[in-house]
């Protein structure tokens, strides 16, 4: 569970990408969410395992 206010998006919400990060390897190119995503150069993966090819993230508010 999120302990920031407001809480960061779920893992399974387009804004994912949004959570703080609370870990992160600058050499080998990773950083860890509060959201449990792992965010890599190539891509990211979710705390269910799914892999998500790398994308633009979205901007807040943006429809």
């Amino acid at each position: 569970m999120c302990p920031h206010n407001p809480p960061c998006p779920a893992a399974h919400e387009p804004d994912r990408e949004h959570a703080r990060v609370i870990g992160r390897d600058y050499l080998l190119g990773w950083a860890l969410l509060c959201n449990g995503t792992i965010l890599f150069d190539t891509g990211s993966l979710l705390p269910d395992g799914q892999v998500l090819a790398p994308h633009r993230p979205l901007l807040a508010g943006a429809a």
